[in-house]
Order: structure tokens, then C-alpha cells, then sequence
């Protein structure tokens, strides 16, 4: 079987690569992260970062949250491996804002596919919240719920304590939507392990030690080369996923992609050397991103206890 992306779906990622360097390029990333911390600075911790409306419903526009909705209704009537391919490249852009809730809510919440509607969700498990501050949604919450600002490591990520509303209602719409989140998250991941893949390796052939770039020595080669076959991996097990639409799938998927969005941005941040650490460079915004989608719709340990249970019931 071939399992390499058809015409269709690499020119589908193509032109969302396209679409997001063109709106929301290093400049209107490092705009975003300058405005968040001027925020920061202004209110202390709490700080609201507003969603970019405007790049919202062009996202809704280009179809990226109307993606797997039928044509019938509106949408572009792509399935799940294709979604993963545009989710890739939001990750990689490091697009901000509740994309996969938004994304999941096209269909339910009112103005969700076209990008008129924010949406977020429970999906950092116990009591926080992201986005919430902007939200017009909550998926899978009746009513729209009163949040306690709190501080995040991710700049562009806004967290908030709200108390979790119960009733089975919410647990039923949760376990609908926590597989494909989890798989959506795992491909931002991916998006961003690749890209840190990239500036690891262009700073390595522009950073000269010893009157040779660093790429040269064998250290920073292996570093690098780990760092690819780790994102690989991980990009494998998410197409894969996509494909079977497998919850344990799924959930291994996000595993490998954590840990290579994660591990990635750190040596990436290596290879970097004392640039990494200053604010100016763009590692230390993917391990902060990273670090927040690690803990969102599906987290280690959640992924570990359903692998395995799976593993246990095939023994049986």
C-alpha cells in the first residue's frame, strides 16, 4: 500500500503553508509575543492575549476549521488525514488560539466553521482552561463559565481556573471529541518538531567555530539527526493514526509527538548555544508551546493507562 500523501493533499498543505507565511509570517508571530508580554508587563500575570479575529475568519474562510464538515453543509468535506496535514502547518507557523476545539466545534457551536466564532475547550484536563478570556464557547459546557486568570509558560497561550461542570452531558461530548483532539494536537506537535528540525540545522551551517560551521562537527550532526528521525517517527505515527482513526492510535501518536515537539525545541535550543536562551530567538517560544499542547486534550499519563488497557484486553 502507499501511504505517501496524494497530489491533492500536498498541494491542500501547500497552500496552508502559503496562506500562514503570508498572515502570520516570524514578523506577526514575534508582533504577537511582543504585545503579550507588553501586556504581561502592564497587568501581571492574567494578562489577556486577544485572539487575532481577523486572522480567525480567514482561517475560517481558506476552510480550516470547516474542513471535515460535508459540502452540504457548508464545508469542505475533507476527512481526517487531510486535517492533520493543515494542522501541521499551523503548528509549525506556531499559530496561536484554540484551534482544535475550534476546529471540533465546526457543525455545533453557531459561527465555529466560518471562523466567526472562537471556541475552546476542557481540554488541559482538571481546571484550567485556555482562551477562555476570548472564547464565545466552551465545547462541551452549556454556558459559557466565569475563569480566574493564571499565568502560563507560553506568552501566547492564556490560561484560566474555572470549576469544572459536571453531569454526564459533559463527560458523553468530552470522550466524542477527545481522540480527535488528542490526534490534532499530536499533529501541531509534529509541525512544530519539524520546524525546530529546521532552524537547528540553519543555525548550525550559519554558526562557525573554530573557523568551520558548527554543522560541521560530528556532536551537533547527531543532534540534529536524532532530532529528524525523532519528529519522522512521530509524523508517521500521526498519518497513521489519521488513517485507521484508531484511539489507541491515537493516543500513541501523541505520545511520540509530545515528546519530539518537546525534546526537539531543547536541542534544538543546544545547537543554538547561549542564542537560545535570549528572547530574541525563536526556540524558547516552541518549548513553551510544547510544554502547553503536552498537557492538553490527552496527557502522558492519559495516553499511557489507555495503551495500556488495550494491551491487557487483546491478552484476554
Amino acid at each position: 500500500m502507499d501511504f505517501q500523501p496524494t497530489e491533492d493533499q500536498r498541494a491542500l498543505r501547500a497552500g496552508v503553508r502559503e496562506l500562514l507565511e503570508g498572515r502570520y509570517g516570524r514578523e506577526a508571530l514575534r508582533a504577537s509575543v511582543d504585545a503579550a508580554a507588553d501586556a504581561g508587563a502592564g497587568a501581571g500575570a492574567g494578562a489577556a492575549v486577544a485572539v487575532d479575529r481577523g486572522l480567525w475568519r480567514e482561517l475560517g474562510e481558506a476552510g480550516f476549521f470547516a474542513l471535515r464538515l460535508p459540502e452540504s453543509e457548508g464545508g469542505v468535506g475533507l476527512a481526517l488525514p487531510e486535517a492533520v496535514l493543515v494542522f501541521e502547518e499551523a503548528g509549525r507557523a506556531l499559530v496561536p488560539g484554540p484551534l482544535v476545539a475550534t476546529h471540533l466545534a465546526a457543525g455545533v457551536v453557531p459561527g465555529a466553521a466560518a471562523g466567526a466564532a472562537v471556541v475552546t475547550a476542557f481540554d488541559l484536563g482538571g481546571e484550567l482552561v485556555a482562551y477562555l478570556g476570548e472564547a464565545d464557547a466552551v465545547l462541551g459546557a452549556a454556558v459559557l463559565p466565569v475563569g480566574e486568570p493564571v499565568r502560563a509558560a507560553d506568552p501566547l497561550t492564556p490560561l484560566y481556573r474555572v470549576a469544572r461542570p459536571g453531569g454526564a452531558g459533559v463527560s458523553a461530548c468530552e470522550s466524542a471529541y477527545v481522540s480527535e483532539g488528542a490526534l490534532l494536537t499530536a499533529a501541531l506537535q509534529v509541525g512544530s518538531a519539524l520546524r525546530t528540525v529546521e532552524l537547528a540545522v540553519r543555525y548550525a551551517g550559519e554558526r562557525e567555530q573554530f573557523g568551520q560551521p558548527i554543522g560541521a562537527f560530528q556532536a551537533v550532526k547527531h543532534l540534529c539527526a536524532q532530532m529528524l528521525v525523532r519528529a519522522e517517527v512521530a509524523r508517521t505515527a500521526v498519518y497513521a493514526a489519521a488513517v485507521t482513526g484508531d484511539p489507541g492510535e491515537a493516543a500513541g501518536a501523541k505520545l511520540l509527538a509530545d515528546e519530539a515537539a518537546v525534546r526537539n525545541a531543547r536541542d534544538c535550543l543546544q545547537v543554538h548555544g547561549g542564542m537560545g536562551f535570549t528572547w530574541e530567538a525563536d526556540v524558547h517560544l516552541h518549548l513553551k508551546r510544547a510544554w502547553v499542547r503536552a498537557e492538553q486534550w490527552r496527557t502522558t499519563a492519559a495516553a499511557e493507562e489507555l495503551l495500556a488497557q488495550e494491551l491487557l484486553d487483546s491478552t484476554r
